[in-house]
């Protein structure tokens, strides 16, 4: 899978409460989700998410609480993938679930800028910021978590599974 596109640029410890708000939590259309994404961190998030699809940010990416909506609304608002230098372990599972592209490289976290120009091939391991011309390579995800990426998710990769098996 190759993504293409420009990225929008945060910190380290940006948690799962400033993704998706709590106040928000008994919402469950993913799509009323997305409209909360980022809210009380970046007021402008839905107007750069218009041009830009790569999310890159420091360390501990989605730490805090278990909230699995911090990646589904983050999916259905549009971003196509998150590099960062380490994410929270419950967020990159929770990303993966939801067919989200989470790539651990500090090489590339501490080197792309906002705005930059960005190519992703999560099956070579490979992150070309064309804006810099600078590669970084980190270690391709695994064949079965890039099969559920494939599949737009854990549950559609399952739905797949069951009716190959028929």
């Amino acid at each position: 899978m190759v993504i293409r596109g420009e990225v929008i640029r945060y910190g380290d410890d940006v948690n799962t409460d400033v993704i998706f708000p709590g106040r928000y939590l008994a919402i469950t259309d993913p799509e009323e989700m997305a409209e909360h994404a980022m809210e009380d961190l970046d007021p402008d998030f839905h107007e750069k998410i218009k041009r830009r699809r790569i999310i890159v940010a420091g360390k501990n990416f989605g730490c805090g609480s278990s909230r699995e909506q911090a990646a589904t609304c983050l999916k259905y608002a549009g971003v196509e993938a998150i590099v960062a230098k380490s994410f929270a372990r419950i967020f990159y599972r929770n990303a993966i679930n939801q067919g989200l592209p989470i790539i651990e490289s500090e090489e590339a976290a501490e080197d792309i800028d906002e705005g930059d120009d960005v190519e992703i091939d999560t099956k070579k391991g490979l992150i070309k910021n064309l804006t810099k011309d600078h590669e970084y390579l980190f270690h391709p995800l695994p064949p079965f978590i890039q099969e559920i990426i494939d599949a737009g998710g854990l549950i559609n990769s399952l739905r797949k599974r069951i009716s190959s098996s028929r």
